[in-house]
């Protein structure tokens, strides 16, 4: 049975937003997760739109090209973490002075193209089981954020699957 008690009292406590009496979810633990996501995406940015820029050669205009293509769905990711940071009533750390030690992946500055791939699968393949893991701690406290960290996931697949078919 529904509680109406508790649907009234959302109405009353506006300056929480979305956030109502009756979120299940650990905010702390949470934000700071989707914090970490954010660095982790936000590295992951770099990284691709470097090697994007890095790459030289009509031979390589597709693995070029499929470099801006992640790099461009991994911005998309960004915003909607810090979207999500927001609506918990957090705030996203952008702070680049912390940005690596925040990020579950790593930044690479390799010159091959296949070095350049090989680093970026190895990087997906962390935000893969990075996400897995923080939809196993969210469980069912959360649905909103496990629903988008969910999401995030199954392109990150995508990019793992895209990035293990350029390896020479």
């Amino acid at each position: 049975m529904i509680d109406k008690n508790a649907i009234r009292a959302a109405a009353r406590n506006m300056a929480d937003g979305p956030v109502t009496e009756g979120y299940k979810g650990n905010r702390a633990m949470v934000l700071q997760m989707l914090n970490e996501a954010l660095a982790t995406e936000l590295v992951c940015i770099n990284r691709y739109k470097r090697h994007y820029y890095m790459v030289t050669g009509l031979s390589n205009a597709s693995i070029k090209a499929e470099f801006l293509e992640h790099a461009t769905q991994e911005q998309q990711h960004a915003d909607w973490l810090a979207e999500r940071i927001v609506q918990l009533n957090g705030e996203p750390d952008f702070n680049p002075a912390t940005l690596l030690e925040r990020s579950h992946a790593e930044y690479d500055d390799s010159r091959e193209v296949q070095a350049m791939v090989r680093a970026n699968l190895i990087a997906e393949r962390v935000a893969i089981e990075s996400y897995r893991q923080m939809i196993e701690l969210i469980g069912d406290s959360d649905p909103t954020t496990k629903q988008l960290l969910t999401q995030i996931m199954a392109v990150e697949e995508e990019h793992a699957d895209d990035m293990r078919d350029l390896l020479a």
